[in-house]
C-alpha cells in the first residue's frame, strides 16, 4: 500500500508508436524509461534516471519521430527491455536503501504504461517482471480525490492539473523528462499544505487468472464484458488471460465459445472486474495472438451468463477443487468406464480423486456424448496426458485438449438443453401446401445480387451494414445467407432486391467494397440462379452446375411398399439433397404419377431411426422461423426413385446426368468434418460442395459420406489407392456407385 510506502517512484514510459492517450494501443515496444524517486516524509527528490530502450523492431513511426524527437540512431545502441529493467530494479533499490527507507511504490500519470505497454510486451518476450510492477498510484486519481472539483479524473492533463494549483509546466524539453519533472512538481505540491494528501489507492494487476465456475443468477454487468474473435481453436483459458495481460479479468471471467458441433468456433466472452478494465481491453483490438489478429468487441451480461452460467450441482461439484487443470477429452466410445479412462491415462498422469475427478457428459435421457472432463493437479500430469492425443481407445482415437470451466458449463449446458447437433423436425424435406411468401417463383429476371467472400462472422446486421443506402431497396425477407454443409457461413449470400436496376446499381456501387477487413464482390444474378444456388448447385462464370448429389444408391427399404399413401406434391427442391439450405422453394407441381411411384410416407418415427439417411434441412433467414413452415419426410431414394420414373426426362436428366462418378465412404468417425474428408482425398480434384456427409435421424454422423469426383477414372483410383486407408485412427471402406 502507498499509505505504507516510504517512497514513490514516479515512472514514465514512451513506445515506438502512439503516445498519450492511445499508448499501447498499436502494440508498439518501449523505448524510453524515465523515472525519479521521491522521499514521502523528507519531501525530497532523488536523481532523475533516463534509460532509452532497444526494440526489437528498430522502427519509429512518424508520430512517435515528432512527439519524442527520437530517431533509430538514439535507440540502436541501447540495452533491450530486460537488461533496461534490471538496471530499473537495481538503482530504485539501491537509491530507496541509501535514503534509510524501506519499500516503494510506482507512481504513473495513468495505468496505459503498466497495462497497456509494460505487462503485454513482457508477457509476449516471456520476461518476468519484478513485484513492484504490480502495484502503481494514479496520479490523476489522486488529484481527483485531493481536488474533487478540478473535474473528472480521466479528463485531467499535466497541464490542467498544474493550472489547477497555480504551478507552471517544467521548462524541460526531452521527452519523459518533462513529463517526470512536472509529476513530481505536483506531487510535493498536493503534499504540503494546504493539501497534506495521502496517497492510500492503490491499483493491482493480477499475477494470474483464477478459473471458476459462474451461477446463471449472478448478476453480470454489460459494461464489464468483451467478445474476442480469432482466436486459434486450441486456446484455453490461461492463453486468453495471457493476451489480455495487464488487466484483470473476474474469477472465471473466460468464456470459451462452442459451434453447433461442441467444437470451439474462435470466440471467447471475456468479463473484467470493472468498465475501466473493459474499455482499456477493447484497445487491444486487433492486437496479435501469436501470428492472428485478435477482434476485440463489446458484449452483454446476458451472452456471457448464456455461454457460462450454470445451475449443475454435478458440475459444481466437479469445479468445486482449487488449482486443478482441466482436460477435455472427446471420442469416447460411449461404452467406456470410468477405469478405461483412468487406464487410457495412465499412472504418469494421475486423475485427481480417481474416478471422481472424470465428469462423462450425457444426454438428457442418460446417454453417453463421447466427451468427458478430466481434473489433474499439476502441469506435469497435465503435459504427459496430452500426450496420448489421438491414440486409440477401444477402436476410436481420443482427441485430449486443455479446457476450462466455463467450457465445462458450456458444454453440459448444450448437451442437457437440445443435442449437439439439431434434431431433424418431424417432417424434414418437402413442404407440402405451405404458403411460403419469401421466395418467389424463379426467374430468369436478374433482381438479385449475389455476395461472395463475406468473413464468416458477418450476420445478416453486417450485410446491412454493408448495402447501406440501398438497403431501403431490399425485398422483406430477401437476405439468404447460404451456409456449407455443417451448417456454416460458407461466405456468401443473395440478396432480393426490388426491381432489376436496383440489383445493377448495387452491383455497380458495392463490388469490391470492403467489410470487416475483407473486399466482399457483389454480382447481378436472377432468382433461378439464386434458388439454384441454395439448393446446393454452384454458380461461377462458366453458369450453372445443379447439386452434385447423385442419389440412386439411396434406394428405401421395402418395408415403405406396405404404407400405401396417396401421392404429395413433388417440389423440385426434394431432387437435391444436400444437408442444409439457407432458403426453402416454393413447391412446383407435377403432374401426378401412380401412388407407389411418387410415394412419399409420413413421419414413422419408428422407421427412420436406424436409417442413415441425408436429410435437407431449410434454413430460412431471420425473422422466419423454421416452425412456421410445414414439412413431412421423404426418404432419398424414394426422391431418386421418383426422378427416375418422372414424366418430365428432362428434369431428371438434369439431376442425374451430371459429369462425375461417386463415391460411398463408409467407417467414418462419428465427429467427421468435410475439411477431414478433402484432406483425406487431397490431390483428387475435389471441391467442398462435392462432399455430402449423411445423418441417421437423431441428426449425428451416420459414418457415412458421398463424395462426387470429376471423372470416372479420379473415382476408381481413389476406390483402388485409399479403400481400408487409416482415416484419424480407423479404417474406411470406399465402394464406386453405378
Amino acid at each position: 500500500m502507498a499509505s505504507h510506502s516510504d517512497t514513490l517512484v514516479v515512472f514514465f514510459g514512451a513506445t515506438a508508436g502512439a503516445n498519450g492517450g492511445k499508448l499501447g494501443s498499436d502494440e508498439r515496444e518501449i523505448i524510453l524509461l524515465v523515472w525519479q524517486i521521491v522521499d514521502l516524509h523528507e519531501k525530497k527528490v532523488g536523481k532523475l534516471h533516463s534509460y532509452y530502450v532497444k526494440p526489437d523492431s528498430l522502427e519509429l513511426t512518424d508520430q512517435c519521430k515528432e512527439e519524442t524527437g527520437l530517431t533509430v540512431e538514439d535507440i540502436i545502441k541501447a540495452e533491450p527491455l530486460d537488461k533496461v529493467l534490471q538496471q530499473f530494479q537495481q538503482s530504485v533499490s539501491s537509491e530507496v536503501k541509501s535514503l534509510g527507507r524501506s519499500s516503494f511504490t510506482l507512481l504513473v500519470n495513468s495505468p496505459l504504461v503498466i497495462r497497456q505497454v509494460l505487462h503485454p510486451e513482457a508477457s509476449k518476450k516471456n520476461l518476468v517482471l519484478p513485484e513492484c510492477f504490480f502495484s502503481f498510484v494514479d496520479l490523476r486519481k489522486e488529484f481527483h480525490k485531493c481536488c474533487p472539483n478540478a473535474g473528472p479524473a480521466q479528463k485531467q492533463t499535466l497541464v490542467s492539473m498544474l493550472e489547477y494549483v497555480g504551478l507552471p509546466a517544467a521548462s524541460e524539453q526531452l521527452t519523459g523528462v518533462k513529463e517526470v519533472r512536472s509529476m513530481v512538481q505536483l506531487t510535493l505540491c498536493i503534499l504540503a499544505e494546504p493539501y497534506c494528501h495521502k496517497f492510500t489507492c492503490v491499483e493491482t494487476v493480477n499475477y494470474k487468472f483464477d478459473s471458476g465456475a459462474c451461477c446463471k443468477t449472478e448478476p453480470v454487468d454489460s459494461e464489464t464484458v468483451i467478445r474476442a474473435r480469432g482466436l486459434p481453436w486450441q486456446s484455453s483459458d490461461q492463453d486468453i488471460a495471457r493476451f489480455f495481460k495487464g488487466l484483470n479479468i473476474a474469477k472465471g471471467g473466460v468464456a470459451l465459445c462452442l459451434n453447433a458441433q461442441g467444437r470451439r468456433n474462435g470466440e471467447a466472452l471475456v468479463r473484467f472486474i470493472d468498465s475501466e478494465h473493459r474499455d482499456l481491453a477493447l484497445e487491444r483490438h486487433k492486437h496479435h495472438m501469436g501470428c492472428r489478429y485478435i477482434e476485440v468487441y463489446k458484449a452483454t451480461g446476458e451472452e456471457f451468463l448464456k455461454i457460462a452460467g450454470g445451475t449443475s450441482n454435478e458440475v459444481a461439484q466437479f469445479l468445486s477443487k482449487e488449482n486443478q487443470v482441466i482436460i477435455r477429452m472427446r471420442g469416447l466410445p460411449f461404452t467406456a468406464t470410468s477405469q478405461e479412462v483412468l487406464s487410457f491415462l495412465g499412472p504418469e498422469s494421475p486423475v485427481t480423486d480417481g474416478a471422481e475427478g472424470l465428469l462423462f457428459v450425457k444426454y438428457p435421457d442418460g446417454r453417453p456424448t463421447g466427451d468427458a472432463f478430466v481434473l489433474f493437479s499439476c502441469e506435469e500430469y497435465v503435459q504427459n496426458a496430452l500426450k496420448k492425443h489421438k491414440q486409440i481407445l477401444g477402436k476410436r482415437y481420443i482427441e485430449l485438449f486443455r479446457s476450462t470451466a466455463a467450457e465445462v458449463q458450456q458444454v453440459l449446458n448444450r448437451y442437457m438443453s437440445t443435442p449437439l447437433i439439431s434434431t431433424l423436425p418431424a417432417s424434414p424435406i418437402v413442404p407440402v401446401l405451405a404458403s411460403q411468401p419469401f421466395l418467389p417463383a424463379a426467374t430468369s429476371t436478374r433482381d438479385c445480387v449475389r455476395l461472395r467472400g463475406l468473413p464468416y462472422t458477418a450476420g445478416i446486421e453486417d450485410i446491412l451494414e454493408f448495402m447501406g443506402e440501398h438497403t431501403v431497396d431490399i425485398k422483406p425477407h430477401g437476405v439468404h445467407m447460404v451456409l456449407n454443409q455443417q451448417g456454416r457461413p460458407s461466405g456468401d449470400a443473395f440478396i432480393q432486391m426490388k426491381s432489376a436496376d436496383r440489383a445493377f446499381m448495387v452491383a455497380q456501387k458495392c463490388h469490391k467494397k470492403t467489410m470487416k477487413d475483407r473486399y466482399v464482390e457483389v454480382f447481378q444474378c436472377s432468382t433461378e440462379e439464386m434458388s439454384i444456388v441454395l439448393m446446393g448447385g454452384t454458380l461461377n462464370r462458366s453458369g450453372l452446375s445443379p447439386p452434385p448429389c447423385k442419389l440412386p444408391c439411396l434406394s428405401p427399404p421395402t418395408a415403405y411398399a406396405a404404407f400405401p399413401t396417396s401421392p404429395a406434391i413433388l417440389s423440385e427442391a426434394a431432387f437435391y439433397q444436400p444437408p442444409l439450405l439457407a432458403a426453402p422453394r416454393h413447391p412446383q407441381t407435377t403432374v401426378a404419377s401412380p401412388a407407389h411411384t411418387l410415394a412419399y410416407y409420413p413421419p414413422q418415427p419408428h422407421l427412420y431411426m436406424n436409417m442413415n439417411m441425408n436429410y435437407t434441412a431449410y434454413y430460412p433467414s431471420p425473422p422466419v422461423s423454421p416452425s412456421t413452415v410445414g414439412y413431412f419426410a421423404a426418404p432419398p431414394g424414394a426422391v431418386a426413385a421418383a426422378v427416375a420414373a418422372s414424366p418430365h426426362p428432362g428434369a431428371a436428366s438434369t439431376v442425374l446426368s451430371q459429369p462425375g462418378a461417386l463415391v460411398r465412404m463408409q467407417g467414418l468417425p462419428y465427429n467427421t468434418g468435410v475439411k477431414d474428408i478433402l484432406s483425406f482425398f487431397q490431390g483428387y480434384q475435389l471441391q467442398p460442395d462435392a462432399v455430402v456427409i449423411l445423418y441417421n435421424f437423431s441428426g449425428q454422423c451416420s459414418g457415412e459420406a458421398l463424395i462426387t469426383f470429376p471423372s470416372e477414372d479420379l473415382a476408381r483410383r481413389a476406390v483402388a489407392e485409399r479403400s481400408n486407408h487409416p482415416f484419424y485412427g480407423q479404417q474406411v471402406h470406399l465402394i464406386l456407385c453405378h
